[in-house]
């Protein structure tokens, strides 16, 4: 167990602020993971967010302090966060629309500004432009640019950033599982409906290129196993009544559960998780199935195949004959579950614990704010 760090002497502690927007992306759990481990190493943090957010993810009780952000336009955000950080050594912000807004605070002082890019907002046409102009100011403005994937530090460069750096973002490890833990997967079974049938599960938000599309696809086609699998699909997002449409004309045995704040346990009582988008970075799904031991079917895209390995069944996104074929054979092959079971949790020992994650982030703020000398 290592020991906590405290502020050299005759040094003050570093202030910190973290900008978030919504948190989606696993970035909400990435800075409420930093945030506690900051604050154990004598940091004072702001975290800096819509109230919802503050609210969902609890920054305050990781020993934050929290100032709501007014989003509904880009003066009051901008105003806010300008605000909240003043006299604080380093900004960090998280999502394009906050680096950019934090760039636009920070214009003038001499506070530098750290980014973490989690993931890449996929675009066409005249948006396309836009989202560039937006990843080149931030970019340009920031002194660090942390990238979640390789892919996502080379394009930071491509944009302009002075320093960018892979910093794979850690996710917390699951809670060691209770003694009764079989009972409680085969009561929440039980309780989802799938007590005598296989259990498929996928979280991610319900918007384009999430791949839901050719995932109900390929549910259509496991109508045909004995016994017939239940998807369960657990997140909101604007086409939740397009798909529930979907669902209830074609008679397909998929549930739609909404968010979920027991994301790792309603991943614990599936035969098979799937990530099937049309684009991830470092991939908070395909992590806390692997931690979980549950084997996976993933899109080979983005960070996804450097983040697994051959710890999951790889398909290439939007090929719908591939993931139901792919889904069946792991249904009907025990052995090969818990040869991905076990392969899992050895990948997942290779990545970089929360505690890494933070004396990174810690090494990077104390770069930035050292003194001549």
């Amino acid at each position: 167990m290592s020991s906590t760090p405290v502020p050299s002497p005759g040094r003050p502690s570093l202030h910190a602020v973290h900008v978030l927007g919504g948190g989606g992306a696993g970035s909400g759990a990435h800075v409420r993971s930093l945030t506690a481990g900051l604050v154990a190493r004598g940091l004072k943090v702001t975290v800096c967010a819509p109230r919802r957010t503050g609210e969902g993810y609890g920054f305050t009780r990781a020993g934050a302090s929290f100032t709501p952000l007014r989003t509904r336009s880009d003066a009051l955000a901008v105003a806010g966060i300008r605000a909240a950080s003043r006299d604080f050594d380093v900004v960090h912000a998280h999502s394009l629309r906050s680096e950019v807004l934090a760039a636009l605070a920070l214009r003038g002082r001499r506070t530098p500004l750290v980014v973490t890019w989690h993931t890449r907002v996929r675009a066409a046409g005249t948006r396309a432009r836009l989202v560039a102009l937006m990843e080149r100011r931030a970019a340009r403005a920031a002194a660090v640019v942390l990238g979640a994937t390789s892919e996502l530090v080379d394009r930071a460069r491509l944009r302009g950033a002075r320093d960018a750096r892979l910093a794979p973002v850690a996710v917390p490890l699951p809670r060691a599982a209770p003694e009764d833990a079989e009972l409680l997967r085969n009561k929440a079974r039980a309780e989802l409906g799938a007590v005598a049938r296989p259990l498929l599960v996928t979280v991610g938000r319900l918007e384009p290129d999430q791949g839901h599309g050719p995932l109900l696809d390929a549910a259509r086609s496991w109508t045909e196993l004995d016994p017939e699998p239940l998807l369960i699909v657990a997140g909101e997002g604007p086409r939740r009544p397009e798909l529930q449409r979907r669902i209830e004309s074609e008679g397909l045995s998929v549930r739609l559960v909404g968010r979920r704040d027991d994301v790792p346990e309603l991943l614990a009582t599936a035969d098979v998780a799937i990530l099937p988008s049309r684009w991830e970075a470092r991939s908070l799904l395909a992590q806390e199935a692997l931690h979980a031991g549950v084997p996976l079917v993933a899109t080979a895209v983005g960070g996804v195949p450097e983040l697994v390995g051959t710890a999951a069944e790889l398909v290439p996104y939007g090929d719908v004959a591939a993931l139901a074929a792919t889904v069946a054979r792991l249904l009907a092959d025990p052995a090969r579950r818990a040869e991905l079971t076990l392969a899992g949790h050895a990948q997942a020992a290779t990545w970089p614990t929360e505690d890494d994650t933070v004396a990174h982030v810690l090494s990077v703020y104390d770069e930035l704010t050292a003194g001549p000398g």
